[in-house]
């Protein structure tokens, strides 16, 4: 007969299993420096999941230690339930704050309980963004997580929701492009008040804060500033949409977009914008 295992034995062979677990999947500390509230803990599967607060006081942020030029960059996130309207949750790629950077952002816009999230895709060259494509989530983000990436090469930036892909930014040899700027990566929870929801009509209700948005299973399949590729960066680097995607794209744009800049003439009083006229 086996010999029977204390009630002490098994509790620290669990113990000993969930540091190992956990150590393996320790990305938010190790990757990344925080900004106001920020918490750390781990979910039933061993996955870490970093929780973002705002309140009155201050909004929350992580950054990334490293910099990048060109790689794949992902991330699930649980955004704010209920009434979101206001605030705003982001995933998003910078080389700085300077006048001319780069950016590459996606922007979860809050709403009111009921209305569907929007998501803003922007891409900023050389100083220059105004380049929004807006869709409403199709989905409950709050409900559960939800799997959102970037893949940045020097040929085109690629947003993708759940796997499809919704959004492929050209580069165009004579416009401006994000191509030798390393970008941080950055996720921020924020008061967008001014901005956010229906243009700033509608404000932040404060007596639903703290607001909490969670992000989870992190991943940077990229070329760190100043050092070599990883192996196995072809299949991102060269990435362009197939038919496929394509497909994807239309799909999203003819259900869920609210916004695109190459439609705005109002905004653009001179012109649109010299990629909007291209295939």
């Amino acid at each position: 007969m086996a010999a029977r295992r204390s009630p002490l034995a098994l509790l620290v062979a669990s113990l000993a299993v969930l540091a190992a677990v956990a150590s393996a999947d320790s990305w938010l500390y190790e990757k990344f420096n925080t900004d106001g509230t920020v918490r750390a803990d781990y979910d039933a599967s061993g996955q870490q999941v970093a929780m973002l607060n705002l309140d009155r006081s201050s909004g929350a942020g992580f950054n990334s230690k490293e910099q990048y030029l060109y790689g794949e960059f992902s991330i699930q996130m649980k955004l704010i339930p209920g009434n979101s309207a206001g605030t705003v949750s982001c995933f998003y790629l910078t080389s700085g704050d300077s006048d001319d950077h780069d950016e590459i952002d996606m922007e979860f816009m809050g709403n009111s309980t009921g209305q569907p999230v929007v998501l803003n895709t922007n891409v900023w060259a050389s100083g220059d963004g105004k380049k929004e494509h807006q869709f409403d989530l199709w989905f409950d983000p709050a409900a559960d997580y939800h799997t959102y990436t970037i893949i940045w090469n020097p040929t085109n930036i690629i947003f993708k929701v759940d796997g499809n892909v919704i959004r492929c930014f050209k580069r165009y040899a004579d416009l401006p492009y994000p191509s030798s700027r390393p970008m941080a990566l950055h996720a921020t929870l924020w008061d967008g008040s001014y901005w956010a929801t229906e243009k700033g009509k509608v404000p932040i209700d404060w007596s639903g804060a703290p607001f909490v948005v969670s992000y989870r299973s992190y991943s940077a399949d990229a070329c760190v500033s100043g050092g070599a590729c990883p192996a196995g960066s072809d299949r991102w680097m060269n990435k362009q949409p197939d038919a496929a995607e394509w497909g994807t794209i239309k799909w999203a744009e003819s259900n869920y977009m609210r916004y695109n800049y190459c439609e705005d003439g109002w905004r653009f009083t001179q012109g649109l914008p010299a990629e909007c006229s291209r295939s």
